[in-house]
């Protein structure tokens, strides 16, 4: 909005940054004090306030570097761009000058300039009855209308609240916070008790969910009735101060169309920003899958000898054609192959999809009468407190974080872990010899378990490249490491996150990763670049999960903000915005076929999204307790999620997502209709002894594995 812009341009005149008020000028295209065209103005991360001009229609995420709190420092030239060029012949030659530059400046935005919107408007004493007034209007309305304009109470006894203190009306404050704290929905008690603690004008300067509240505005969608029945009223009562609030610190998005339920409001609220503006969700998502390369399947040695014993093919050859041929069609949905580039496919990486096919040939079909076989790894005597862990594809290895800052690396197969040779001995082994790749090898090294140090704090999140060749793993020292499985050393340690790494993903065709942090923004990099890509600033609060699409051109982030994104890799931008959990966001998982995304969080709901039509589809009760792993099936029939509750639920995937209610209605008005119950979806439950589960993964043939670390208490 104006204001902030014209905040910040006093503030970089008062700091004496001439150069980045000329700059932000022009990008916005102020002349003088003239306020004609004003651009977009986002703050990002809590660091840093990033203002970017961006023309009018760009996206929220700005492209490119130097938005986070890495860039603490004189703003760079802004026309330069933020991408190293690719190295070493590397697939990446991306240039992030999209239009769109960052400036940044001090610490916090200019507070004063953010709080001054709270100037003394009406009488302190009043305030209750202006409150109390609007309930009792509320209340007294029509069913039909109750439910929509109950969603006000909310954000006006925030707003409202803080212009008392910031007027330095304590008692008042006091008595208004006391007398109406308890009317507000159960799943804001955690931000009132935030709330209760800002008691002094000084409190509220440095408090970073104040700031949230005060620059974004309060997403409310109301029907058209609803709306105008609320506007006579308070025009009626003359009530100036709520009139106020209304228009300069909330966001209506007003639709046409029969009122919404209560039970449609509670399944889409929550988030601290309330709910997603419609068009945040409106932009074209190719959600389908690349085409696979093709190549062939050869034949197994044993199939070949039954061949020659009985003379006839066996019945398991067309079969493997099938698995071959099945991604030949290219999927409408998909993006076009060349989109974002993507590294080739290494002779060993063929080899391995190959092995993948076979595997797939013999893969159990599941479904609800066909449940998976769970195999739960327990890390017994885990004194060292587990943060993370992740299995191979292929589930030949186990990767544990722990607050001990160190990682550890197990074989789960007879095979043991080993190390290359050293160089003296590399340079005595014949290089044309057929088996080089066991000779490299040293076999004095061989061990079931690797320990790599290394990181300075626990290690929150771990990744294992899809060639099996590296391990991703971050953590509260604010890095993230790349480690090489051949010789269980750090190659590369990625410094951008100035705070703890909570999360880090790398992509399904390797080369790219996903990190997200306390600093509230995710990046995204590249191996071979000591810097990230792109930046993806917007959400509210920590990025606690990340995950990449399965057509690598889309990231989805999961955040304490309660919210859900789906950001584009290609242009940064935010390409939806999910609401409807009641609590931080902990783990995400995409269906296989990639059109729809599973997402848990501390309240206990597993809720299930359509990422074309940017719509929630489903929700799944059960769990008591947060939900740290989710996963589908390899071929989605079924959802498995894992608890801090001790269990392992399994749910019917095929049947939450069969005759999905998609029409043009609900898909412009974002009514949907959850069914009451979602214990028909709910195919089992399994019980730990005293083991949360904080990872899960089915292996190529459809068994499930599931992971925690035993607790006593």
């Amino acid at each position: 909005d104006r204001q902030t812009l014209v905040a910040v341009l006093q503030f970089l005149r008062r700091s004496n940054l001439r150069e980045s008020e000329e700059i932000l000028r022009r990008e916005a295209r102020l002349l003088g004090d003239d306020l004609g065209n004003v651009a977009t103005v986002a703050t990002s991360s809590p660091g840093v306030a990033a203002v970017a001009a961006v023309p009018p229609g760009k996206g929220e995420a700005r492209g490119g570097c130097g938005v986070g709190p890495s860039s603490r420092r004189e703003p760079r030239d802004v026309g330069s761009p933020c991408v190293p060029r690719s190295v070493g012949g590397s697939p990446l030659c991306w240039d992030t000058r999209v239009g769109v530059s960052a400036v940044v400046v001090e610490d916090q935005p200019d507070v004063s300039a953010v709080l001054s919107a709270y100037n003394q408007q009406g009488d302190p004493t009043l305030y209750e009855e202006y409150y109390s007034g609007l309930k009792h209007f509320i209340e007294c309305s029509l069913d039909c209308h109750r439910a929509e304009l109950s969603q006000l109470f909310y954000p006006l006894f925030v707003h409202m609240y803080l212009e008392l203190v910031y007027n330095q009306h304590e008692s008042e404050a006091k008595s208004f916070f006391e007398r109406f704290h308890g009317d507000q929905e159960c799943y804001y008690q955690d931000d009132l008790r935030v709330l209760s603690s800002l008691t002094k004008k000084e409190h509220m300067r440095g408090n970073e969910t104040m700031l949230d509240f005060r620059t974004s505005k309060f997403v409310l969608r109301i029907s058209r009735d609803s709306y105008q029945l609320l506007k006579r009223h308070l025009q009626e009562k003359q009530n100036n101060q709520i009139w106020n609030i209304v228009q300069e610190h909330l966001y209506i998005d007003i639709f046409d169309g029969m009122p919404r339920s209560k039970q449609q409001i509670d399944a889409m609220v929550g988030s601290l920003a309330g709910e997603a503006k419609r068009e945040a969700n409106k932009a074209k998502v190719f959600f389908g899958l690349l085409k696979e390369p093709e190549f062939d399947v050869p034949l197994d040695d044993e199939d070949e000898e039954g061949e020659n014993e009985e003379g006839k093919p066996k019945k398991k050859k067309p079969k493997k054609d099938n698995v071959g041929s099945k991604s030949k069609k290219q999927d409408p949905n998909a993006p076009p192959q060349n989109r974002i580039p993507l590294p080739e496919l290494k002779d060993s990486d063929k080899l391995d999809k190959v092995m993948n096919m076979k595997e797939a040939a013999r893969r159990v079909r599941l479904g609800p009468e066909c449940l998976p076989s769970i195999c739960f790894y327990t890390f017994l005597n885990a004194y060292q407190g587990l943060t993370a862990v992740d299995i191979t594809d292929d589930s030949s290895m186990i990767v544990g974080g722990f607050a001990d800052s160190t990682v550890r690396v197990w074989s789960v197969t007879p095979k043991k872990l080993r190390s290359v040779k050293t160089a003296a001995d590399l340079s005595l082994i014949d290089k044309e010899s057929d088996d080089v790749l066991e000779r490299i090898m040293d076999e004095k090294t061989a061990s079931e378990l690797k320990i790599l140090y290394g990181h300075s704090g626990p290690v929150y999140g771990t990744s294992f490249s899809p060639d099996r060749n590296y391990l991703l793993s971050c953590s509260e020292d604010g890095t993230v490491r790349l480690w090489s499985l051949q010789t269980f050393t750090c190659l590369v340690g990625y410094k951008g996150h100035n705070y703890p790494v909570w999360d880090t993903q790398f992509s399904p065709y390797g080369y790219y990763f996903v990190s997200g942090g306390h600093d509230r923004v995710a990046r995204l990099w590249a191996t071979d670049h000591y810097q990230p890509l792109r930046i993806f600033a917007g959400h509210l609060a920590d990025v606690t999960c990340t995950r990449f699409h399965p057509n690598s051109n889309y990231i989805a982030t999961g955040s304490a903000d309660r919210t859900i994104r789906l950001w584009d890799v290609l242009n940064g931008n935010c390409v939806r915005i999910f609401t409807g959990h009641k609590g931080p966001i902990h783990s995400l998982a995409f269906s296989p076929n990639g059109r729809f995304l599973a997402t848990g969080a501390t309240d206990g709901r597993v809720l299930l999204w359509d990422i074309g039509h940017g719509l929630m589809v489903g929700e799944l009760k059960g769990h008591t307790d947060t939900i740290y792993a989710l996963r589908f099936s390899r071929d989605g029939e079924i959802l498995a999620s894992g608890s801090m509750d001790n269990t392992v639920r399994l749910w019917d995937a095929v049947k939450a997502f069969e005759d999905l209610e998609t029409d043009d209605f609900t898909t412009a008005t974002g009514h949907i209709n959850l069914p009451e119950n979602s214990q028909d979806l709910l195919l089992g439950t399994y019980m730990t002894k005293s083991t949360p589960v904080v990872h899960l993964h089915f292996t190529r043939r459809n068994l499930l594995l599931a992971a925690g670390a035993y607790s006593s208490q």
